[in-house]
């Protein structure tokens, strides 16, 4: 069984995203389902512990009652077998922004990184917030040392643009020259976008979600696939 996936723009754990991350619960299990903060791309300038600390404020005052945070900060704790176990037996994982070269590198061939999958394949809800939707599909931009790079390929031949209503956008032009055939993926601050297995894909939240395809952009409605 494959699980589901929610891409997110950006702004998580800031008292907007109650609607995807509701609707994540929901497919999750619910209320009581184990929930998991990987707060890994906030390593690199000392945040993971703040991300991780609201990400668990955020979803219990949402109502989930058992939510933590593995802290998968470098190569040597992404290979920690007692952090991939509490991972594995995750319902909904969640991985928030920051600097998403970090969090790709740091995940991946890694033993977190495989526990990660392992409950994606049973059924488990992954989540990723900026840096971490962008890192999930196979390539992502790395805004801080402009470049290109391979991600985890969860969604293959695609590429999200965070923040798309503040600066996501403007990376438009060079990633349509780098990638033509590939989709970019727009997603505004405050909206999640969620799969349901069969490539389609559902809108919740305050803002929009464009493609970007052969050059040609195309506003979402709120079910779409592609």
């Amino acid at each position: 069984m494959t699980g589901i996936l929610l891409l997110a723009g950006g702004a998580e754990f800031g008292g907007q995203m109650s609607e995807p991350d509701l609707r994540a619960i929901e497919l999750a299990g619910g209320f009581d389902a184990p929930i998991c903060i990987i707060p890994t791309a906030a390593a690199p300038d000392h945040n993971h512990k703040r991300a991780g600390s609201n990400g668990i404020r955020w979803f219990q005052s949402l109502g989930a009652g058992n939510v933590f945070t593995a802290d998968v900060i470098d190569s040597v704790s992404a290979d920690d077998s007692t952090l991939a176990a509490s991972i594995r037996t995750s319902s909904l994982i969640y991985l928030p922004g920051g600097f998403p070269r970090h969090l790709a590198e740091t995940l991946a061939d890694s033993v977190c990184w495989r526990a990660v999958l392992d409950a994606y394949e049973r059924g488990a809800v992954i989540a990723g917030s900026s840096a971490g939707a962008m890192v999930l599909c196979e390539y992502y931009y790395d805004p801080y040392e402009k470049k290109l790079l391979r991600g985890l390929n969860l969604i293959p031949n695609a590429c999200v643009l965070p923040h798309h209503n503040t600066f996501g956008k403007s990376w438009v032009g060079q990633l349509t020259q780098a990638l033509p055939d590939a989709t970019l993926i727009g997603i505004d601050e405050r909206t999640g976008m969620i799969n349901n297995g069969n490539h389609i894909w559902q809108v919740f939240g305050a803002g929009d979600v464009n493609l970007y395809q052969h050059g040609q952009i195309q506003k979402q409605s709120k079910i779409f696939s592609f």
